[in-house]
């Protein structure tokens, strides 16, 4: 079980690790979009760092966190990025809602719940180059061990080997979705940066679930 330390402690794990990796999203971008995912990602993640004493602050509603982080981002990131990412959190909050605690089923729904909110909003599926590529088979993977009876930390690890292996996919097709579609099969052999987001963001949470050694 989960409370409000795990998610902020989460929230800025995902953050410091995707700051880290800005220039890499943005060598990843520049070969197939605009180049600025990474830039976009950092700064949004700056803010939420920078929200992280006010959010300790708050009532213990973990859905309302989440809400928060979400609409951040929408209203604040530019590009395809912040409605995608932010609504990705919103979904996974209000899956959450009244929550001020998180079972490793909560964070299973939530991320499900999540990940058809991107796909919804992008009217995108798996295989067309996109973030989704690693969402639903991490979805898919954390259900699974979910099932399995497996720690969070674990369902966490699952999460994240096959989002590295979506990854891994993206370079292999050409992108039918965004900016990338416009270059069509040029786009093969390059890695999504969306999908590579969300691969850290998985690592973030595996990392932090292991440090503050949760069930």
């Amino acid at each position: 079980m989960t409370g409000k330390n795990f998610l902020l402690a989460a929230l800025e794990a995902i953050s410091h690790n995707i700051i880290e990796h800005e220039e890499e999203l943005n060598h990843l971008d520049n070969a197939i979009g605009d180049g600025d995912h990474g830039t976009n990602m950092a700064r949004f993640s700056r803010i939420i760092l920078t929200d992280l004493p006010e959010l300790s602050e708050s009532n213990d509603d973990l859905g309302k966190i989440l809400h928060h982080v979400g609409m951040r981002c929408i209203t604040e990131i530019g590009g395809s990025a912040g409605p995608l990412f932010g609504k990705f959190y919103l979904q996974a909050g209000q899956s959450n809602t009244n929550n001020t605690t998180m079972e490793s089923a909560n964070w299973v729904l939530a991320f499900e719940e999540g990940t058809l909110g991107v796909a919804q909003i992008g009217r995108s599926t798996e295989g067309e180059k996109t973030m989704l590529d690693a969402l639903f088979p991490a979805s898919r993977a954390m259900q699974e061990a979910l099932e399995e009876g497996l720690s969070l930390s674990a369902i966490f690890q699952a999460g994240s080997e096959a989002a590295k292996t979506g990854v891994e996919f993206t370079k292999t097709i050409s992108a039918s979705k965004g900016r990338a579609a416009y270059i069509g099969q040029r786009s093969i052999g390059h890695q999504d940066p969306g999908a590579t987001t969300v691969l850290l963001m998985l690592q973030a949470l595996h990392k932090t679930a292991i440090e503050m050694n949760v069930e």
